[in-house]
């Protein structure tokens, strides 16, 4: 089953704009901010900060083996094919498998899922949903200049196929994915 995201797309980063931010992100802070999708999904946007230059993160960050790395729950996760479009030497199609096990109160599931990646030079990586074990998923990663480091935006939101309350599933997001993150932080900084 596919489903297409019904997200407004994100604006790339522009290449050398310093943004601002506030102290607690540059102090090491993970913000987080949830949201209902659907009555059965949610939504998140997470922005923290890396103490290194935005070409050192992005090399990690495409690197989608190593993704099992950041996100203990993952499982796997796989390029199964490379595409370069003619028109744009800046930009990078891909397709990407990725299976995750979670446990979250008393439900336990596993999924997988399909996803056309779209990578944009040090920019940006768009995650299409093609298919798995949700009714729609998306997610927009994006990176920017920020002094001496960068910030990484992290904005996703999902439904699964079994029904879960999304608050349930907020809860399980500002549970994990805080620490999710410090990880990826720190296996990309290492």
């Amino acid at each position: 089953m596919t489903a297409l995201s019904t997200r407004p797309a994100l604006t790339p980063a522009p290449t050398a704009t310093l943004l601002p931010v506030s102290p607690a992100l540059l102090q090491g802070e993970i913000l987080l901010a949830t949201r209902t999708h659907t009555a059965w999904g949610a939504g998140v946007t997470a922005k923290m900060y890396v103490p290194l230059e935005r070409s050192r993160v992005w090399q990690q960050l495409v690197d989608y083996p190593r993704w099992q790395q950041y996100f203990p729950d993952v499982t796997h996760s796989r390029v199964l094919s490379v595409a370069t479009p003619e028109e744009s030497a800046l930009t990078v199609e891909r397709r990407l498998y990725q299976a995750a096990s979670k446990s979250f109160l008393f439900i336990s599931a596993q999924v997988e899922v399909y996803l056309r990646v779209v990578e944009t030079a040090e920019q940006r990586i768009e995650f299409e949903f093609e298919s798995g074990s949700f009714i729609d998923f998306g997610a927009d990663l994006q990176l920017q200049d920020c002094g001496s480091g960068t910030v990484l935006t992290y904005d996703v939101q999902a439904t699964p196929l079994i029904p879960i309350p999304s608050l349930f599933i907020q809860q399980a997001i500002q549970w994990d994915l805080p620490a999710n993150m410090r990880t990826m932080r720190q296996v990309i900084c290492a």
